[in-house]
């Protein structure tokens, strides 16, 4: 049975920075286990690059041999856990920390930015039931930084105690929450 939840030390960050590897542990954890050729195959890459990088997820605990799948020659990796979640307070207080922790931030979003593009290119193709679930919908209310985080929080604890349904399908939820870009980051002698 898969953990609940890992939160990341820093080499562990590290190793989730290449984008290859981020979306390798999603695909096992949503789609379940696979060979480094299933995976190679779904990603469009050679199976060496690909055990390569199964190989840096296992060191790193991400992953583990699925020994009820396989035959000696075929070697299966299944997801230790169900999701990653960071907290930069957990992490060292330096500019590495800092750094790891930003460039994972940046493949994350980098992934949410090509799941959304693939939803809405495979709308077209969704039963109108689950056409009807979805939204592209933001919010910009003026929040405090202590407001932002209670609702933040108040909608992960929500999320957190959805339970899988064994008649559903994997229904994607993405929590971006950030100050409106061009705001608090600008230069003000500059407008």
């Amino acid at each position: 049975m898969k953990e609940p939840t890992i939160v990341p030390s820093l080499e562990q960050l590290k190793a989730l920075t290449h984008p290859v590897r981020t979306r390798m542990l999603g695909i096992l954890r949503v789609d379940g286990p696979a060979t480094a050729t299933m995976l190679a195959a779904r990603l469009g890459l050679n199976s060496g690059a690909t055990s390569y990088h199964l190989r840096h997820l296992a060191q790193h605990g991400f992953i583990v041999d699925d020994q009820e799948r396989g035959n000696g020659r075929e070697r299966w990796w299944k997801a230790a856990h169900r999701m990653t979640q960071t907290d930069s307070d957990l992490l060292p207080d330096n500019e590495e920390a800092r750094e790891a922790f930003d460039a994972y931030l940046q493949v994350v979003v980098t992934n949410y930015a090509e799941k959304l593009q693939r939803s809405i290119e495979e709308r077209v193709m969704l039963p109108d039931e689950w056409r009807e679930t979805t939204t592209y919908s933001d919010w910009i209310p003026r929040l405090t930084p202590a407001r932002a985080i209670e609702v933040r929080d108040r909608i992960m604890a929500m999320l957190s105690e959805l339970e899988d349904d064994p008649d559903g399908e994997p229904f994607t939820f993405q929590l971006n929450a950030f100050p409106q870009p061009g705001h608090l980051g600008r230069d003000p002698e500059a407008d």
